[in-house]
């Protein structure tokens, strides 16, 4: 386990805990001050915060079957309720800084996919029916189980490929590599920028912070990541006051040099209260009824995939990032990780938000020195605080907060080094499942293929003993997740 540098010249003795809170938080333990974590739980929420804005826009921008629609500002609310609940829980008892928040890519499945199928009470309830199967997963040892079957080099990619990923979230979230407009009819699908050039506002923001930020890092400044997000939003704050840019949609119409998500003014109101009619509007019966039950087993299977092997990526990137893996390439606490993660998502669809899961933003707090729970105690609290000071969270534009993703990215990536290249039967597993994160925008695509190569390659070389037995099955699970689209297509 890695201890971080200390601070003032003073390293904690982990031999010696300070007080009780440090002992059951293993804050010297770990290496760690508690400056450190409330830095690191401060970084880890200005990357994530976005979500209290953006999953009410997904979620709401939806129908479900009776064409009926979800209330954005009950959304907003809820959505920072579920995750300052969840981010405190996984601090208090998997004691780990992961703070956890409404799914992307899980809620747009849930809007567009599952909802115009049932209601949204129905859809919501499919996410808490998936939720309880992974806890009872958890309880009986058999999510901890793969993830220990798992080989520790395909671990250390799963980390990398992560990195990769979160960086080209990054990018494409400051709006730095935009899809090409014509891409149907060119070889080229993404480009930089408008038009291949740099020469929008939220451009300059991005790159000015990025690079602030980079030498910080270089230079050793201790909280470079989090001074690089609130200095970038400084400089937002006064371009937009200066040049009045806007969002990138006015009246429905694309504005390609406006502010990506958030535009950065400074509120006319701090305080608003929150409205929390969702919680509780969910049904766990109707939807089998109404949309069949080999429908509804397909979703839940999806929505089961994704959310299991999601986690496990993203315990192990940040674990990796913060030196918190054994040499097996297990973090401290797994099985209560995983627990709380599965809480998580039954949560999540019980208060309407889809399904929570754990965020590899929170990697950024862990570049800042976040090694335990109490992190999670001040990513959480925050969220508490955003159902209230909704109009102050959105203040911090994607420019800004994307600087911090694309540096983490890069400190993620140098554990490329640890996987031996030379040995192909690995080697061509880890390479899939780093590349196929970021190019297909999935971590458990990644997850999938480097899985399923890696069964292939040792069972081909005769290796078949060297095979975990769980790995074969989930490698078939795997085959029948990339076939869903032609599965259903004979059954549905």
């Amino acid at each position: 386990m890695a201890v971080a540098p200390p601070e003032n010249g003073t390293p904690p003795d982990p031999a010696h805990p300070r007080n009780g809170f440090d002992r059951f938080f293993e804050i010297s333990a770990r290496g760690s001050t508690l400056s450190r974590e409330v830095r690191g739980g401060l970084a880890t929420f200005f990357t994530m915060a976005y979500i209290v804005v953006l999953n009410p826009l997904i979620l709401g921008g939806a129908v479900d079957g009776d064409g009926k629609t979800l209330p954005i500002p009950a959304l907003a609310a809820a959505t920072a309720l579920v995750a300052g609940l969840m981010t405190i829980l996984m601090g208090v008892v998997g004691r780990f800084p992961l703070a956890l928040a409404a799914g992307l890519g899980v809620n747009a499945l849930v809007a567009y996919e599952i909802a115009p199928e049932m209601t949204w009470a129905d859809a919501m309830g499919l996410v808490v029916i998936e939720g309880v199967i992974i806890a009872v997963l958890v309880l009986t040892g058999l999510r901890t189980a793969v993830f220990r079957s798992v080989p520790t080099q395909l671990k250390t990619a799963i980390g990398v490929g992560i990195g990769l990923f979160l960086t080209i979230i990054g990018l494409v979230d400051a709006g730095f590599v935009r899809r090409v407009p014509d891409a149907a009819n060119t070889t080229v699908p993404v480009g930089l920028g408008i038009g291949g050039k740099l020469v929008s506002w939220p451009l300059l923001v991005f790159v000015v912070g990025l690079l602030i930020t980079l030498v910080l890092v270089v230079r050793r400044v201790k909280g470079a990541i989090l001074i690089g997000i609130l200095a970038s939003t400084v400089l937002a704050v006064i371009v937009e006051a200066v040049g009045n840019i806007g969002p990138s949609f006015v009246d429905g119409k694309p504005n390609p040099k406006g502010w990506a998500l958030n535009v950065p003014e400074l509120p006319k109101t701090i305080v608003d209260l929150p409205d929390l009619s969702l919680l509780g509007k969910f049904n766990v019966l109707d939807s089998w009824g109404r949309a069949g039950w080999v429908v509804v087993l397909m979703f839940i299977f999806t929505l089961l995939i994704t959310d299991f092997f999601d986690t496990m990526g993203t315990m192990v990137a940040v674990g990796q990032e913060g030196g918190l893996l054994d040499e097996k390439g297990t973090p401290p606490k797994a099985k209560e990780i995983l627990l709380v993660d599965s809480i998580a998502a039954a949560a999540g669809g019980a208060a309407s938000t889809s399904s929570n899961t754990s965020y590899i933003e929170s990697a950024a707090g862990v570049a800042e020195g976040a090694r335990t729970g109490v992190a999670n105690l001040v990513t959480g609290v925050l969220f508490l605080l955003a159902m209230f000071l909704a109009p102050l969270v959105v203040v911090v534009p994607f420019e800004a907060a994307s600087t911090a993703l694309v540096v983490v990215g890069f400190l993620m990536m140098t554990a490329v080094r640890t996987i031996d290249w030379s040995d192909y039967e690995i080697a061509i597993p880890a390479f899939l499942t780093i590349v196929l994160m970021p190019f297909t925008y999935s971590i458990s695509n990644g997850i999938g293929a480097g899985l399923i190569t890696f069964v292939v390659v040792k069972v081909a070389r005769g290796k078949a003993r060297e095979v975990h037995p769980l790995l074969y099955g989930v490698a078939a699970l795997f085959v029948l997740y990339f076939l869903r689209g032609p599965i259903e297509s004979v059954v549905l």
